[in-house]
């Protein structure tokens, strides 16, 4: 997984999980070399990308910061 794919994969979060794919999706995001969030999403993004930025927060990956 390169960046670029890690980076083009954030946007095909659906609204739901999708029977499990969407946390697939998300381990496949993660595999990337550098996190694909360098700053908070939006308040109204999708709920995965707010999922995938406090996994990059805790991660130690990116500064903290609140997201909705």
């Amino acid at each position: 997984m390169t960046g670029e794919e890690a980076r083009a994969l954030v946007s095909c979060f659906g609204p739901d999980d999708c029977y499990g794919v969407a946390w697939t999706l998300l381990h496949l995001i993660e595999t990337g070399p550098n996190p694909v969030l360098t700053t908070p999403p939006s308040p109204d993004a999708n709920e995965w990308q707010h999922t995938l930025w406090r996994r990059i927060v805790n991660g130690g990956l990116a500064p903290g910061g609140v997201t909705a």
